[in-house]
């Protein structure tokens, strides 16, 4: 077996040294004897771990506030969400992305996942992809990433070289650049415009970070796009008005909200539907205010989508 060159020494030294300052990477003292307990007594470990998550979140809010605010101004000019990562933070950005268009019945390219190392990534890892900074810059490029956009990197341990390389691109080009860790004071976080770091301590499992550190992102992420949604008019009280009935799950679901937004029968629900298109949105302003689809449609467009706008608007007038 050949010995390594001393430049890979020098490399793995490194590696070493920033591993060994990281809190997600670090050996957590309450779970150091989780190999001799028993089933439940090790899912209550597992269980007691993840129970810190939220708080660690919830520290995050004024961030993630400021987050959302850039994606909310980027969507009002047509501009779209970009998630970025590698490993389990790529596939939890993927993830998010691919959830939005059926949940808002927005396009497959306003909120975009990118995983280091391509589609098959998702399912298997790509080796020495997140160690590549010209392939972040590359796979920005291919989508025409621009400064209309916002980029979200996502990246538990904070030095992943692939997402650093992207938030800086962003940042040269003048786009927003927003990173997600779990790690204070790290390289993604010094990269970005707005550092998201969820400090949820070190996991169950040494270095897992698919576990406390991936429920944190996931979390975050959810709230990124969701809280968005809701700022760009998504929402009517706190129902998916926008929701895109596409199988028949979703159109009982349609069903459902324009039942509960109006408190009509099913029928009078089923109605409107079938007369407005099968838009939600624009068949509960049809039984809340007897607005045909076209009327709907125009009052909306005024509204900027914000039925709840629209509603009032039309209320008023009656006056």
């Amino acid at each position: 077996m050949s010995q390594p060159s001393s430049d890979c020494m020098k490399s793995e030294s490194l590696l070493l040294q920033q591993l060994d300052t990281m809190v997600s990477e670090g050996r957590n003292p309450d779970t150091m004897d989780i190999d001799l307990l028993s089933t439940e007594a090790i899912l209550h470990k597992i269980n007691t771990e993840e129970q810190k998550v939220a708080k660690a979140v919830a520290a995050a809010i004024p961030q993630i506030a400021a987050a959302v605010d850039h994606i909310v101004d980027a969507f009002a000019k047509n501009g779209r969400l970009v998630y970025i990562g590698a490993g389990t933070s790529g596939r939890l950005g993927v993830l998010d992305a691919v959830e939005c268009p059926p949940t808002f019945s927005v396009s497959d390219q306003q909120v975009i996942g990118i995983i280091a190392g391509g589609e098959g990534a998702m399912y298997k890892a790509v080796e020495g992809a997140e160690d590549d900074p010209a392939l972040a810059i590359r796979d920005l490029q291919e989508i025409n990433f621009s400064a209309d956009d916002v980029l979200v990197g996502i990246a538990a341990s904070g030095r992943t070289p692939y997402v650093i390389s992207a938030l800086e691109y962003a940042r040269s080009i003048g786009a927003p650049a927003i990173s997600v860790t779990c790690n204070p004071e790290s390289a993604v976080t010094h990269a970005a415009d707005i550092g998201i770091c969820a400090l949820v301590g070190p996991e169950a499992l040494t270095g897992s970070t698919r576990m406390k550190s991936g429920s944190a992102q996931k979390m975050i992420l959810n709230m990124l796009s969701t809280a968005s949604m809701i700022r760009s008019g998504k929402i009517y009280e706190n129902l998916m008005v926008d929701v895109n009935a596409s199988n028949q799950k979703l159109y009982a679901r349609a069903i459902r909200i324009v039942m509960q937004a109006t408190d009509c029968d099913h029928q009078t629900a089923r109605d409107a539907l079938s007369n407005t298109g099968y838009k939600a949105k624009l068949a509960i302003l049809h039984v809340l205010t007897g607005l045909d689809q076209q009327q709907g449609q125009a009052l909306l467009d005024q509204q900027k989508g914000f039925l709840r706008r629209a509603v009032e608007q039309t209320k008023g007038d009656a006056k």
